[in-house]
């Protein structure tokens, strides 16, 4: 494989595969690529935007001329996928997955012996959108990328590898597959799992005609935006790592449990500390890299309840070459600042629109 001219296949053109392949067609133009998918309008979309190079509804013999192999399809999906490339692939194709659980994938690959050409990936990339119309060619800028090679995977597919996903502007980040799969329960799946959950306790105590709903618009539906996540995907995360999640789970139990006690004793010191120190600790988290909830770029304005006021704000935007994402009033403002919400496409639009607005003596909120 040299730097321009090789092949590639995806097994799954969903919005990591089909992300990864997007990239891959800007970043090395003259590639080969192949697609497999069971949705043939994925692979026809892909087809028509030129991303591949050709695409298969069944699998396809074709793929042993890949160099390297992504598997984007759910866990157990690309599980059984490896069965059928053994023996199909030479020993010098790479496989990869881009999974967020490595474990169960790491111990099928060891019993078929294809840990010399293996190394589990994972894009910490997302969001609650997905299928093959929401990929980008940009998804995986300044995203760390997991990579869990095992101690038999060849070296120099390794060291290429992971020039590679540098490469395509991502940050490559070796751990073993035990440590990823901890990992990621406890900064993805258990909190997708929170998400759903506060989600449901305000459906169960909405009785009052959706009112609960109603009011609930803004921060609520910020904080639990990822609870819209793909079901299907879900379910195969949350059983291929149900150790972890339950360990993490059972932990966060424990916690309110003790917040409950100590409400009961009216402990308002704990309370505050309570609050104080998540609130340091979520600020020493770091906004300057992609993460794997899909960050939303956006600021809030306070505008008269006048007419054609929303109009000239945006107006201003469109003036300076800014194209605005989505826009409108918030009502509920508990957790945000500001009455006019904008929703900008990157951070570099977020910047520069938040300085035109501040220079037209807009009081301007960024998030």
């Amino acid at each position: 494989m040299n730097s321009d001219h090789f092949s590639v296949g995806f097994m799954g053109l969903g919005l990591i595969g089909g992300s990864i392949a997007r990239t891959i067609r800007r970043v090395h133009p003259e590639s080969i690529i192949y697609g497999f998918d069971t949705d043939k309008e994925s692979g026809q979309a892909a087809l028509n935007d030129g991303v591949l190079n050709h695409f298969f509804e069944e699998f396809d013999e074709r793929l042993a001329q890949c160099d390297i192999i992504f598997l984007c399809a759910p866990v157990s999906v690309n599980i059984s996928y490896l069965e059928k490339l053994k023996g199909l692939v030479s020993g010098q194709c790479l496989i990869t997955d881009v999974g967020s659980v490595k474990s169960p994938v790491q111990e099928e690959v060891r019993r078929l012996e294809l840990e010399p050409q293996f190394i589990g990936g994972h894009p910490m990339v997302g969001s609650e959108k997905t299928g093959y119309a929401n990929s980008n060619d940009r998804l995986l800028e300044n995203a760390y990328y997991f990579l869990t090679p095992s101690e038999n995977t060849q070296f120099h597919l390794s060291a290429r590898f992971s020039s590679f996903i540098q490469g395509l502007g991502a940050l490559p980040v070796t751990l073993r597959p035990k440590e990823h799969d901890f990992i990621t329960a406890s900064i993805s799946h258990v909190p997708h799992i929170i998400a759903a959950e506060l989600v449901h306790l305000v459906r169960r105590a909405d009785h009052n005609n959706g009112m609960l709903k109603q009011l609930a618009a803004g921060g609520f539906k910020d904080i639990t935006r990822i609870a819209s996540s793909s079901p299907v995907m879900w379910e195969q995360i949350c059983l291929n790592n149900s150790e972890n999640i339950k360990e993490i789970l059972q932990r966060m139990v424990t916690d309110l449990q003790q917040v409950i006690s100590e409400l009961d004793e009216h402990n308002g010191s704990f309370i505050n500390d309570y609050f104080k120190s998540a609130g340091e600790y979520r600020d020493s988290v770091p906004d300057h890299s992609t993460g794997l909830f899909d960050k939303i770029h956006k600021l809030y304005i306070d505008i008269p309840d006048e007419p054609g006021t929303l109009a000239t704000a945006a107006s201003q935007l469109a003036f300076n070459h800014i194209s605005i994402k989505n826009i409108g009033i918030v009502h509920n403002r508990e957790f945000e600042e500001g009455v006019l919400e904008i929703i900008l496409y990157d951070e570099e639009s977020c910047a520069k629109a938040a300085q035109v607005l501040k220079e037209r003596n807009y009081t301007v909120h960024i998030r």
